[in-house]
């Protein structure tokens, strides 16, 4: 087990562990892709699966993917470490000359290293500079996002990927206080901004804190993290071998919405209007699709990680 980085105090608890486990069946043995390889929890639970269990794990985050080499350095030559976007499954693949594919992981939750490591921004418990970038040196972060963008696309972004009806307002406030000369930089001043402008009523209080939908729409928005997820879904599938499993971990509705609906395409479910004379939506029947509803985590499970309270996993077989 490696040492705690980054201030860590103990090892990431994977979410669903069990579940995905079931659902993968790692002990096949072959080739798994943890597409978000994060602390390495999930993967040393396939590789300890099986000693022909060998698996390629993907992170963007450089800090995550150092802690996972040094997690999984007992597996040797069976673990392999790429820095790279999940949406790169096929060109990391490629480059590594590998296929055959038995199953693929994509867990599109925020690590606990990027949670509890104040100087990245993630989180309102701290007061830091306001980064959000899963890759610490590539790409404008959310304070920049704040500052540059215009008042009616920050009120997109928080009201379409934090789903928070008061977006407009928080827009308002967010663009008076840069015209003002004191553009938001910190985790602290838009936590505190948001506080003052939805209010902080004590249903609101007791359920989550205000900022939270916020937060996680500039979170989605500075990583790009919704962009091309139909694509990725479809990607991965395709490089599965027959019998191969893919699984997805989602934390929100509009990344489970966007699997939901790309395994339903993929089993040959057709999206198109019932009057059209041909199917132009692409559906193809590849797949079977092993959770018939999401699969959420144990009450046992949220009491002992809170985080996982919003997860859900849906599986897939490819025929």
């Amino acid at each position: 087990m490696a040492a705690p980085l980054g201030g860590m105090g103990a090892p990431h608890r994977p979410v669903l562990l069990k579940e995905t486990l079931t659902y993968l069946v790692p002990e096949r043995g072959g080739l798994f892709v943890d597409c978000t390889v994060g602390l390495g929890g999930h993967s040393e639970a396939i590789l300890n699966s099986s000693p022909d269990t060998r698996l390629l794990g993907l992170d963007l985050d450089p800090a995550a993917l150092e802690y996972a080499r040094q997690r999984l350095a007992p597996f040797g030559t069976r673990f392999r470490a790429v820095q790279a976007n999940f949406r790169k499954i096929d060109s990391v693949l490629r480059e590594a000359g590998e296929s055959d594919v038995a199953g693929v992981l994509v867990d599109l939750g925020v690590s606990s290293l990027q949670f509890d490591s104040p100087e990245r921004g993630f989180s309102f418990r701290f007061d830091a500079p306001l980064d959000m970038r899963m890759d610490p040196t590539s790409g404008p972060t959310a304070a920049d996002l704040l500052q540059q963008l215009p008042e009616a696309e920050i009120a997109r972004i928080i009201f379409e990927f934090g789903e928070e009806r008061h977006s407009r307002r928080i827009a308002r406030r967010i663009v008076e206080r840069r015209e003002q000369g004191q553009p938001v930089k910190t985790t602290a001043e838009l936590a505190e901004l948001v506080r003052a402008a939805v209010g902080g009523g004590r249903k609101r209080q007791q359920q989550i804190h205000p900022a939270t939908r916020t937060f996680q729409a500039l979170r989605i928005a500075v990583n790009s993290e919704l962009e091309g997820l139909r694509e990725f879904v479809e990607t991965a599938v395709d490089l599965l071998a027959p019998e191969g499993r893919f699984a997805a971990i989602s934390f929100h509705s509009l990344e489970d919405r966007i699997v939901k609906r790309e395994l339903r395409r993929l089993s040959g479910h057709c999206e198109c209007p019932p009057r059209l004379p041909v199917c132009s939506c692409g559906a193809r029947n590849v797949v079977e699709i092993l959770t018939r509803r999401p699969v959420a985590p144990s009450d046992r499970e949220v009491d002992e990680n809170p985080r996982a309270r919003s997860a859900k996993l849906r599986a897939a077989r490819k025929f």
